[in-house]
């Protein structure tokens, strides 16, 4: 996806924002302690409706405000992960943030209470069984449904690009699953999961989403799981392939990559460019891939359907946004990709602590000391 203009000289606005999901950990044992209702209830008086449940009771979700400047979602961001490990801290317990958890997960989990999650495990069974997976969502704003639908089109070829670098996931439940981001697999099991479909129109998509709800394939608007959804809640486009991100900075790469994809897209839309059509197999082929290899391994390449390097799609992916970057935001994005060069995505560094002396409880402290840490 080319344009020759940048979202500044477009005129182009995007707005950000967040939802991520962590994990509670017992202080003594690392391992994950269901108190998500209590530890919502205190950090609540500093983030009031910001902080929520989530199916699990391992779970707690925050979301920020929208914003133009990645620094004003840095420091929200900041501000919301010190309540919520505050919050923990009060309970004798830790907060984390990383896609899976790494000790001491019960099958099926002690789920939160209420009428929508046991509709969900009602209908779905044992698929909800793997559901203690945490994600980061980024919204991007969007004037309509239509524009969110284009948006998609234009977006789903960096999905791949977008898993390797979020990976954050190798660990579940006390072994290494040989994936980057095992949260991607579990959440591919759903039935309206992965990536989206390539969408004619808004008809389209409301017509596909009206038949899987009319099916029972999904219980509503906020059943529908695929990777990219124009929300069902608020005026933006959802992207939500990452997995929760270890560090506020690393969650900031995300999301300035995500705002930069979507303002090259608006640039491309308005010069009525077409959008990218991997095939779909290949799509999902290299989003798998993506999964299992994170940063360090190898990737799908869309245009030939053969393997290079992961590192040259990051590249790529970061050649690809660096000029729909204001000052401010290219600045903090650049100095990211520099750690990850050298350091390596989340699951890189989960494996790493894992490796020092090969315990797990290592590895556990690592997240939770990355949760409000500047660099980790």
């Amino acid at each position: 996806m080319r344009s020759g203009k940048s979202a500044r000289s477009a005129g182009i606005p995007v707005t950000v924002g967040v939802e991520e999901e962590y994990l509670l950990v017992d202080l003594v044992s690392r391992e994950v302690s269901p108190a998500a209702e209590k530890v919502v209830a205190h950090a609540a008086v500093r983030l009031g409706d910001h902080v929520t449940t989530e199916l699990t009771r391992y779970q707690v979700e925050i979301r920020t405000d929208p914003h133009t400047s990645l620094a004003g979602l840095r420091d929200e961001l900041r501000s919301a992960r010190a309540a919520v490990s505050d919050a923990a801290a009060q309970l004798g317990l830790r907060a984390v943030s990383s896609g899976a958890p790494v000790l001491g997960l019960r099958t099926p989990p002690p789920f939160t209470p209420g009428r929508r999650y046991a509709r969900s495990v009602a209908t779905f069974g044992a698929l909800d069984d793997e559901q203690s997976a945490c994600a980061c969502h980024v919204h991007v704003g969007v004037p309509d449904e239509d524009t969110a639908v284009r948006l998609s089109n234009h977006l789903r070829v960096w999905l791949p690009a977008l898993i390797a670098l979020a990976a954050n996931s190798p660990y579940w439940d006390g072994r290494d699953t040989g994936y980057a981001s095992w949260r991607t697999v579990t959440w591919g099991r759903w039935p309206a999961a992965g990536p989206p479909p390539y969408l004619t129109s808004r008809a389209h998509f409301q017509d596909l989403v009206d038949g899987l709800i009319a099916s029972g394939t999904v219980l509503d608007r906020g059943g529908l799981y695929w990777d990219i959804r124009p929300s069902h809640h608020v005026p933006t486009l959802e992207i939500r392939v990452a997995d929760a991100m270890p560090t506020v900075e690393d969650t900031v790469l995300l999301a300035g990559t995500v705002k930069a994809l979507t303002a090259s897209a608006l640039a491309a839309i308005r010069g009525a460019e077409p959008a990218p059509r991997p095939r779909p197999e290949m799509l999902r082929a290299a989003c798998w891939r993506a999964a299992r290899d994170g940063v360090t391994g190898d990737a799908i390449d869309l245009r030939t359907g053969r393997l290079e390097p992961a590192a040259v799609l990051v590249d790529r992916l970061r050649n690809a946004t660096r000029e729909f970057l204001g000052a401010g935001d290219l600045g903090l994005v650049r100095d990211a990709h520099l750690r990850l060069r050298a350091q390596g995505n989340g699951a890189d560094r989960q494996r790493a602590a894992y490796r020092r002396r090969r315990r797990l409880t290592d590895t556990v402290d690592h997240l939770v000391h990355a949760m409000t840490a500047p660099h980790a």
